[in-house]
């Protein structure tokens, strides 16, 4: 392969150096590698471009050596059917090789789109005609709720990923476990960190592993790959692919906007309306299945208070701290009490930095260097209900985050300057 630009691999580093080699050659070291150390090499498998070429990588090297290859999908039942089709279509394609674990199990997820119902649960019992499509059949699937021992219901997705990991690892014995995920830093700042950062534990200070626990590490071969890198790929190897890029692309979406992700979360809800364009048949399941579905895709691309992703204005004769009080007031109660505890940790965090007493601007740069109530209306107005635009993080698990939450509570009404929020 041509050694462009865009395919030589490329270093962890703030000064990107080529490695001499392309991307894919690079890739298939890394796979090489996993497998040759690791008893045990599974596949997370989302059904989209980035994890479609890892499972082809990783399922041709499995097979060269005689090995058999776990793959995970974590259904999160709000899918495209080109997906499911997809799914189908590299699991046949590869089932010489593969062990399936298809996961239809009841999992909190985020609503972006409802303050409420902040939350939803996919594949909640109780509720199958509200499904947006029927529970899957067939070898791999696993929907009974005591098959994996640490699974409860309402586990978040983020929490489950890992534990399976673990729990994988114990059913060989406690073996060396690898984990190929197929993210690249060049998605995103916070996908850059989760490889570059060297606060981790890495498996022989390999930057392109994270350790997850017990045996088990995650590996990304992709990680310099860049979205050219991917469908240049698939154009090369005539590999089969998910046709839903082919229709986000008819849509007007660049390749570097068509991503899969269920739909209702924070960044998600922007592709919602395509649900609408791509798959009318699926779209009317999608609006039925959660509160504010309709109206988050109506008014993902817009801007202005209905979602402030660009620009967000104060209701004349109001400050800024007028209008986020004017804002929790409205919210429903828990919803309000999760914000509230959020706003006067920030607060607090500013204390001691320069502003006593909960004494922040009311206006002010919306970076996250600047405290203000204008970024807390912004948080509000955008429904961020982790509140990440205040540089807060998702909870590891929702039952550590209860715990947290009673923690908080008692702690905010002990500030005595925190009357205002």
């Amino acid at each position: 392969m041509a050694q462009r630009s865009s395919d030589v691999a490329r270093p962890l580093s703030q000064t990107k150096r080529g490695l001499g080699i392309d991307v894919l050659t690079a890739a298939q070291r890394r796979i090489r590698r996993l497998f040759t150390d690791f008893p045990v090499v599974y596949v997370s498998f989302s059904g989209g471009k980035d994890s479609g070429v890892l499972l082809e990588l990783a399922a041709n090297e499995a097979r060269a050596r005689g090995r058999r290859l776990g793959v995970l999908i974590v259904d999160l039942e709000a899918q495209y059917q080109y997906t499911i089709d997809y799914l189908h279509t590299m699991l046949e394609r590869h089932r010489d090789v593969l062990d399936v674990y298809w996961v239809a199990l009841p999992l909190n997820l985020r609503n972006a789109v409802s303050q409420y119902e902040p939350q939803w649960t996919c594949w909640e019992p109780g509720l199958e005609d509200r499904w947006v499509r029927p529970l899957p059949t067939g070898d791999g699937v696993i929907s009974d709720e005591k098959y994996f021992p640490f699974f409860h219901r309402g586990m978040e997705f983020e929490e489950f990923v890992p534990e399976f990991g673990k729990w994988l690892s114990q059913q060989h014995g406690g073996k060396l476990t690898a984990c190929l995920v197929g993210i690249r830093s060049d998605e995103s700042i916070n996908r850059y960190r989760t490889i570059a950062t060297r606060r981790k534990r890495r498996y022989e200070d390999l930057a392109w592993t994270t350790w997850i626990g017990d045996s088990v590490f995650n590996g990304y071969p992709l990680y310099d790959w860049r979205t050219e890198d991917i469908w240049r790929y698939y154009g090369k190897t005539r590999t089969p692919y998910n046709l839903v890029y082919d229709l986000m692309h008819r849509a007007g979406m660049s390749i570097h906007q068509a991503r899969l992700c269920q739909p209702y979360g924070d960044d998600q809800r922007q592709g919602l309306w395509l649900y609408h364009v791509i798959e009318p048949q699926t779209w009317s399941r999608v609006v039925a299945r959660v509160q504010g579905a309709n109206f988050g895709a109506r008014y993902a691309r817009e801007t202005g208070n209905i979602l402030g992703r660009v620009k967000i204005t104060c209701p004349d004769g109001m400050t800024w701290e007028q209008y986020a009080q004017f804002l929790l007031a409205t919210m429903p109660p828990p919803t309000a009490k999760h914000y509230r505890i959020k706003f006067s940790i920030f607060l607090d965090w500013y204390n001691t930095r320069g502003y006593p007493d909960g004494l922040i601007p009311d206006d002010g740069p919306m970076d996250k260097q600047h405290p203000s109530w204008k970024r807390i209306c912004k948080v509000m107005l955008t429904n961020d209900y982790w509140c990440k635009g205040l540089s807060f993080a998702a909870p590891a698990s929702s039952e550590a985050y209860k715990t947290y939450l009673k923690k908080m509570d008692i702690q905010r009404r002990e500030l005595a300057y925190r009357g205002t929020i």
